[in-house]
């Protein structure tokens, strides 16, 4: 299974996520839930990298991916990073409602 993890700060902006497992669906190279959150949550951080200019701090490695937020100045495009942050939350949302017993979502506030 595969847990992805989506933590906010408590006014409900992300801060960063990670996605770990594998989902179990088909074999290796066969499997499309493993694929779709893998194209969602790489492509989510090549996107804020490449439309805002903001980097990630990013690791990945076999069945991992982990992404921070910098701390972002005052005058960076924090809400057009927030918004392809929700984005990408919606649509693994959408993988979970269809393929549930092979994604989970947790939301955690960070304190």
């Amino acid at each position: 299974m595969i847990i992805v993890r989506i933590e906010r700060h408590e006014d409900g902006t992300i801060d960063g996520f990670s996605s770990r497992g594998h989902a179990g669906y088909a074999g290796h190279g066969e499997d499309i839930v493993c694929a779709a959150v893998s194209a969602i949550t790489v492509g989510t951080v090549n996107s804020v990298e490449a439309l805002t200019g903001v980097e990630m701090k990013a690791k990945m490695k076999d069945g991992f991916l982990s992404a921070r937020l910098p701390d972002l100045p005052e005058n960076s495009p924090k809400e057009q990073v927030q918004l392809l942050l929700e984005s990408m939350q919606i649509m693994l949302a959408s993988i979970e409602e269809s393929y549930g017993e092979y994604i989970k979502i947790k939301q955690v506030t960070l304190t």
